[in-house]
């Protein structure tokens, strides 16, 4: 089957609406991860399908749960899950945001080759950034315990915004929170081909 295939399949069962210029842009954001990732070594996965599966859709797999503003992805690597959700919704702003220039150099380029205007990159560690205008969502996918996560990026929430944290099972980590952040909501999320226990915490503080 093709990646066009699997990805058109992987969108619908997550039922999500996404027009055939998206899908392409998704996979031309694929293409160009393939072929960095042979010289930056930007992610364990080499196999097209597995990235389709374990990338595009377990990225793709959050946006139902997302809310429309100005996000700021932590630890986004080669930029995920931003910059897929960058391109799924061109009305919101993104911020990629990784202490690795490799990885932010490859989320730049990637955003000019892409033609992405929604995208801002930044290398910094997360603690030292500072932002003029706060964000409605923070976002990470593999960045570090939930604790250490809000913790570190308080300084950048907006008064009103929540954090998003892309997790597997979170319930011992979650009982180290601070006491004066609280746990909204749990949501499961499936991902065809991805055999693994995937959930989105959102938090907010008191």
């Amino acid at each position: 089957m093709s990646l066009a295939h699997d990805l058109s399949t992987g969108v619908t069962r997550l039922g999500l609406e996404l027009g055939q210029e998206t899908q392409q842009k998704l996979l031309d954001y694929l293409a160009l991860l393939q072929k960095w990732n042979k010289v930056y070594n930007l992610t364990a996965i080499r196999n097209a399908e597995q990235m389709v599966s374990h990338h595009l859709l377990d990225s793709l797999s959050v946006l139902p749960h997302l809310w429309p503003g100005r996000w700021l992805d932590v630890g986004c690597g080669a930029g995920l899950p931003g910059l897929v959700l960058a391109i799924a919704q061109p009305q919101w702003h993104f911020t990629l945001l990784d202490s690795n220039s490799k990885k932010t150099s490859f989320v730049q380029q990637a955003a000019i080759d892409l033609g992405l205007k929604n995208v801002s990159v930044c290398c910094a560690r997360v603690e030292e950034m500072q932002a003029t205008e706060k964000f409605d969502g923070i976002i990470s996918r593999a960045f570090a315990e939930t604790a250490d996560f809000v913790k570190l990026t308080r300084h950048l929430l907006a008064d009103n915004g929540c954090w998003a944290a892309m997790k597997g099972t979170p319930e011992q980590e979650l009982q180290r929170l601070p006491g004066d952040v609280v746990v909204e909501r749990i949501i499961p999320l499936t991902v065809s081909e991805l055999d693994a226990a995937r959930c989105l915490v959102i938090l907010k503080a008191k």
